[in-house]
């Protein structure tokens, strides 16, 4: 997985690197401004791999007993949503009924 992340970084800089001669060469703003935001999708991918891989180490070492405290509060949140998403539906379910009735109505 790092070979393939590694590989498609160096084609990105190399990419970003061409744009940017180019840009030089004919003068041309846009082709700065595409090889800077090729640079910088680079350097987001760079970092977000390590963000992600540090993360996995901290999740791979987590105790049972931390995993269950997870699980608990992500049951909750879960509920949580699910409660509110019912009370959306059923309010805006009532308005589109009383816009309808007012519709009606003369």
């Amino acid at each position: 997985m790092v070979i393939t992340i590694l590989f498609i970084v160096i084609a990105l800089v190399a990419w970003a690197l061409h744009l940017m001669q180019e840009a030089i060469e004919q003068k041309e703003f846009s082709l700065m401004l595409a090889g800077t935001l090729v640079a910088v999708a680079a350097s987001a991918l760079v970092g977000v791999y390590f963000v992600m891989g540090n993360y996995m180490g901290y999740v791979s070492h987590l105790s049972p007993r931390e995993t269950a405290l997870n699980q608990e509060a992500y049951e909750s949140v879960a509920r949580y949503l699910e409660e509110q998403d019912q009370m959306y539906m059923s309010a805006s379910a009532s308005r589109s009924i009383s816009q309808a009735v007012r519709n009606i109505s003369p």
